[in-house]
């Protein structure tokens, strides 16, 4: 394309206007190919990150499944009182609604969703259900006399809490707590608690793990990157050797050693440190997942402290050692702060993993070294109660934002490096 200039040099106003749309056009080309270099990686982001999660946020209050299988019955009660048992008209609503359940199949999923608020509405719906064929007017009567619990004023009162497709039970549920019949909200008995003493455990137990990998991740990495680049390239194969082993071999290898019959409590009563009769229960317990944990998280703790060593300048240490320091004051006046960063990435790096950690505890942990994320799993697979499971992973993802703020604002994501 040719340009013409007037006799000062400037382009003309039909020059200037036809360059700057030339401008305009090479810069979005340019935008276009850098989005569509970028959309595969924003694109696995939002289905494998941002979906499940906004999934996981929307079961934790969506609860439709009474309304959408008793419609009957939840539109009736929309004008009930709570003070007196229900009308005609409602018990009516709810022999339809059961015989219409039956017939599709649908009952018991409602019927299910109740039994989470209370238990024994399942078999009350179900047993009422197989009796339908006795089902007839008067209905009010006809139901208390099929089961008598349709004659206590707590049960419809739970129906008809759990009409509303939004709902707060399942993190009332996950924070240990209960709603009475008044629909008041407080905490069940101690001896019933069960999340909260789950969320406990499971932050105390990672930070004991995340202090045993750095009191062990640390000589190991100091050892390394005091070595010969050739040499400690060779060692580091054997710290990333765990990453080329199934995580469930790993695990259950430390049950064949921490077992009553295992290797280290053989050594122990070879060694003559115990009796054969008082062999120690390393396994099944807290004790089992601490160390399982700490072995399978390690390398995770020396991969980034080693990486910062190695930019340290072997240089610093002598120098303080000429000026007067004892190796001791060198090391840690000197070498510990340099550090800091590394410990910093390792530190919050195996606290995260460890936190959301649930194959090594369901293996290796028992009753008393299970971690939140159990439970959750355990709603998932077995009780079939996403509801509640999906309020747990919402809970446990604020508490680790809630802890890396804290973290950012005492250690600060600017002192963490990798290298």
């Amino acid at each position: 394309m040719s340009i013409s200039v007037e006799a000062t040099g400037e382009l003309s106003p039909e020059e200037q206007k036809r360059l700057k749309a030339d401008l305009h056009r090479s810069l979005r080309r340019n935008k276009m190919k850098a989005l569509m270099l970028v959309a595969p990686l924003v694109i696995f982001i939002l289905v494998t990150f941002v979906a499940p999660i906004g999934d996981m946020l929307v079961r934790s209050v969506n609860d439709p499944v009474v309304g959408d299988y008793m419609p009957r019955t939840i539109e009736a009660l929309d004008g009930w009182g709570g003070q007196a048992l229900p009308d005609e008209a409602i018990y009516a609503a709810l022999a339809q609604d059961i015989i219409e359940g039956r017939k599709e199949k649908t009952i018991g999923k409602a019927a299910k969703r109740l039994n989470y608020e209370k238990a024994g509405m399942r078999s009350l719906i179900m047993s009422t259900s197989r009796k339908h064929k006795k089902i007839k007017a008067p209905f009010k009567e006809n139901l208390i006399d099929i089961k008598k619990d349709w004659g206590d004023i707590e049960n419809w009162k739970v129906i008809q809490r759990l009409g509303s497709p939004v709902t707060a039970s399942y993190y009332i549920n996950a924070f240990d707590m209960e709603t009475s019949s008044e629909g008041e909200v407080s905490f069940v008995e101690p001896d019933e608690r069960i999340y909260l003493k789950l969320f406990w455990r499971t932050i105390w137990m990672s930070i004991l793990i995340t202090v045993m990998t750095v009191v062990l991740g640390y000589p190991v990495s100091y050892f390394l990157a005091s070595l010969p680049l050739k040499k400690a390239n060779v060692l580091m194969i054997l710290v990333l050797l765990p990453f080329w082993t199934s995580l469930l071999v790993r695990t259950t290898s430390w049950i064949a050693m921490l077992q009553s019959q295992g290797i280290l409590n053989d050594l122990f009563v070879w060694i003559g440190i115990i009796g054969d009769e008082q062999r120690i229960q390393l396994i099944y317990n807290a004790i089992g997942t601490v160390v399982a944990m700490t072995h399978i998280l390690l390398p995770f703790m020396i991969l980034p402290l080693y990486s910062v060593m190695k930019t340290v300048p072997p240089s610093y240490l002598r120098a303080a050692r000429s000026l007067g320091a004892t190796p001791w004051t060198a090391f840690w006046q000197v070498y510990l702060p340099q550090t800091v960063p590394g410990i910093s990435a390792g530190a919050i790096l195996v606290f995260i993993l460890a936190i959301g950690y649930y194959i090594t505890p369901a293996l290796v942990g028992g009753q008393s070294g299970e971690f939140i994320g159990n439970a959750i799993a355990g709603h998932m697979q077995k009780s079939l109660n996403w509801g509640l499971a999906a309020a747990l992973g919402v809970m446990l993802l604020v508490l680790v934002l809630g802890i890396y703020g804290v973290y950012n604002r005492i250690v600060g994501t600017n002192s963490v490096k990798l290298g």
